[in-house]
């Protein structure tokens, strides 16, 4: 009889470490962040207009009818209105999510993939390569960012591509000195040595145990510099350096309606409204990964 309600007890303490464990797990510790699920609403209607994009627009976003110009909010079946050409804003707006959530992941991307290998080669190597890559990576930090997109603009020219090659060289900088301060702890942990004792190849060693355990930090500043190249691609737009119209971005729409502040407000405020949302968007489920990645946020 002993024996059985030692079972039981047991077997309920099982049950309640597996619930334990499973309420710890990253997703419902995220789902607790109340914050974080606000950004991620945000993102994932953004995300459905970039794929519905050709579904749920209402017009064509290039098709011009000059006598409806200026329309304000709601007039003539305009939901936001239309731009000095007498383009369709709301159309524009969707059409424009494509492009520049695109262009801010796809500069996200390509930070992330080149800082993360010149982080990994020059926290493990250490000495001369080391010092060559960072005093590299801090000289492109002393350009103010907005600087660098457009020097590097002004080199490769305009179109989506090279806007996201622009944004994305600009911030590899962040990505190689977080990557690289996470191997110079990581690489000399007891697991690391015992893997090179026991004859791993560098190769093995980077990849198959040092990145897994340097990622999380990685994750949360993709998450972030998502929200920052989207800024950075209505910046570069808004300058004319960016995505060419016809061509429907947020930035460009803004620059459209700049001169038309007095007369028709609606074109930039609501162009100034979706940048704003979706940054904000990105920002606050960045927060909520790293609260719950971050063991030091950890409660």
């Amino acid at each position: 009889m002993t024996e059985k309600k030692d079972l039981l007890g047991i077997e309920a303490q099982v049950e309640m470490l597996n619930k334990e464990r499973k309420s710890n797990n990253a997703w419902n510790k995220l789902k607790r962040n109340k914050t974080a699920m606000f950004g991620l609403v945000i993102i994932c209607i953004m995300v459905f207009m970039v794929i519905t994009a050709d579904i749920i627009s209402p017009y064509d976003p290039n098709a011009l009818d000059l006598g409806n110009a200026y329309s304000k909010p709601g007039v003539n079946g305009h939901i936001f209105g239309t731009d000095e050409f007498g383009r369709d804003l709301l159309s524009r707006i969707i059409y424009g999510s494509r492009i520049s959530i695109l262009v801010a992941v796809g500069a996200t991307l390509v930070a992330g993939a080149i800082g993360l290998v010149l982080g990994l080669i020059s926290g493990y190597s250490g000495g001369i390569i080391d010092s060559i890559l960072m005093r590299i990576m801090d000289g492109m930090m002393a350009f103010p960012f907005v600087l660098l997109a457009i020097l590097l603009m002004t080199i490769l020219g305009s179109g989506a591509v090279n806007v996201v090659l622009a944004i994305g060289i600009a911030n590899v900088p962040i990505f190689a000195r977080i990557v690289r301060g996470q191997v110079l702890v990581v690489k000399n942990e007891e697991y690391c040595n015992a893997v090179r004792v026991l004859g791993a190849s560098n190769f093995r060693l980077l990849f198959g145990h040092i990145l897994p355990n340097i990622i999380s930090p990685v994750i949360v500043q993709a998450t972030l510099s998502t929200a920052g190249s989207i800024i950075s691609e209505a910046a570069l737009s808004f300058l004319g350096l960016g995505i060419s119209p016809p061509t429907a971005s947020w930035g460009n729409i803004l620059r459209g309606g700049k001169d038309y502040l007095n007369t028709a407000p609606h074109i930039a405020m609501i162009s100034g409204f979706f940048i704003l949302i979706t940054v904000l968007g990105f920002n606050l489920l960045g927060d909520g990964i790293r609260d719950v990645l971050d063991p030091k946020m950890k409660k």
